[in-house]
């Protein structure tokens, strides 16, 4: 379903060729406000599944241009995840400290632990994008044997290599590009300037950032097309709709955490006796008496030590078996 938005480096990215007002997959906004819902609650099942197996990490990262919706897609898509094992990183100019560094070091600052979803408010791109555009190759201190003519190519070089390790050290990289057209920017820029409650949300540096349009655009593009892999994929989502847009990344973040397929862990028989044996002391404390099943084997004290628990106190006490506090 998303093959149409999904760039994996099998074929060119052409920002002229794609859309940014379609909506292909649900013309209606209150199906696709429906269908989001569900898939909040499917989400949300397999975060929990994803902290308690604590084998994989992923991080879902957004670019965009001013105003295509970033904030409110993250807000508005992400908030059915529970705080436990989620981070969110806005990444703004680097600091000194972080210029004193590898490029990537503050990334890795933030990559998440095993059973973890980081969040990444722009990221590491800035160090591509801004980098082109505004040539920062001639004021960046570097050592002298470094050609900064070269530096940029390195650099995609370089992210490539690093999802690529990340994807080896079972850390998921999801990319996700919001597409607004400079028609809709501009009318998002009128509405900031022109209604109180949103002008805090506008700056002077955001228009004079707007006269570099053309130029961030062949960035994007050329971006995509030198770090779309087939392990740490590029989504270039239609952003003029936010409801189609907010929809559209719901479905991206689904079908990551499905094809992630996080499970539970197992308990064995010997913790499942134990915790017969912690059920039947709880049972006497609130005087209730043990029901015996007909086919329950005598012998076998955790045969049906799951029995009589709901569905999610048992996924509590997987979790619990496990030592790991369930947190969510």
């Amino acid at each position: 379903m998303l093959k149409q938005y999904r760039y994996d480096g099998s074929r060119e990215f052409r920002l002229s060729k794609v859309s940014t007002d379609e909506t292909s997959l649900v013309s209606d906004r209150k199906k696709a406000e429906a269908k989001m819902q569900k898939n909040f609650d499917r989400i949300q099942e397999l975060q929990n599944k994803l902290y308690a197996d604590q084998k994989e990490g992923v991080i879902f990262l957004f670019q965009a241009m001013d105003a295509a919706g970033k904030d409110g897609t993250i807000k508005a898509v992400l908030t059915c995840l529970s705080p436990h094992g989620v981070h969110e990183t806005a990444f703004k100019a680097p600091s000194s400290l972080e210029l004193s560094h590898d490029f990537l070091w503050r990334v890795e600052q933030n990559v998440p632990r095993k059973g973890h979803i980081a969040i990444f408010n722009r990221s590491h791109y800035e160090d591509v994008l801004i980098y082109r555009v505004k040539k920062l190759w001639k004021t960046q201190a570097h050592a002298d044997r470094i050609d900064p003519k070269e530096q940029l190519e390195h650099r995609y070089e370089d992210i490539r290599n690093y999802e690529k390790y990340l994807w080896h050290n079972s850390v998921r990289t999801v990319k996700i590009f919001l597409n607004v057209s400079k028609k809709e920017q501009a009318k998002r820029f009128l509405s900031r300037i022109e209604e109180p409650e949103k002008n805090w949300k506008f700056s002077g540096s955001d228009f004079e950032e707007r006269r570099y349009w053309d130029e961030y655009q062949e960035a994007f593009e050329v971006a995509i097309n030198k770090t779309a892999t087939k392990k740490a994929p590029w989504y270039v989502v239609p952003a003029d709709h936010k409801w189609y847009m907010r929809y559209v990344v719901s479905e991206i973040i689904l079908e990551t955490l499905q094809e992630m397929d996080p499970r539970y862990p197992e308990v064995t028989k010997e913790r499942l006796a134990e915790f017969a044996g912690y059920r039947e002391e709880l049972m006497k404390e609130l005087g209730k008496k043990e029901k015996k099943t007909a086919d329950q084997d005598p012998e076998d004290p955790g045969q049906n030590a799951g029995e009589g628990l709901k569905d999610t106190e048992y996924e509590g006490a997987l979790r619990y078996g496990q030592g790991e506090e369930s947190g969510i």
